[in-house]
């Protein structure tokens, strides 16, 4: 199965990259702040990045690998880390904690099925894109 796991390959090509993930470890594409999402120049810099499911932390470049991982395996490291960062609490509705779910999976999807393995990609709001290579 293709992921998003985080890289150090192509880190500190940009000015404001940041890598506070463990090299490897599988990504998601968490929401964005409102200061963010509204004037990304002045933010906090979460709308360029890809959330650690094991660290919790963030870095602004992910790798598409292959890995031998099912979709049953991915839905339980991306539920088992939201419900530890607070994004799935008891009180929210099992409706809606589903319909959070799906959202977060497809939006790993999406970019896995976009790029070819060994790609470094990157974020800007809501838009994934290829990392330039460097030497």
């Amino acid at each position: 199965m293709k992921l998003l796991v985080a890289t150090q390959r192509t880190q500190g090509t940009v000015e404001e990259d940041y890598a506070w993930c463990v090299p490897g470890e599988l990504l998601w594409l968490p929401i964005m702040c409102d200061d963010d999402r509204l004037y990304p120049e002045h933010g906090c810099g979460c709308s360029r990045g890809f959330g650690g499911l094991t660290s919790h932390k963030a870095t602004t470049t992910a790798e598409i690998v292959e890995r031998d991982f099912s979709e049953d395996d991915l839905r339980l490291a991306v539920t088992t880390s939201l419900t530890d960062q607070g994004w799935l609490g008891p009180a929210l509705p099992a409706s809606l904690k589903e319909e959070v779910l799906a959202e977060v999976l497809e939006d790993i999807g999406m970019v896995t099925r976009h790029f070819r393995v060994g790609a470094v990609v990157r974020r800007a709001g809501d838009q994934v894109f290829e990392s330039p290579m460097f030497p």
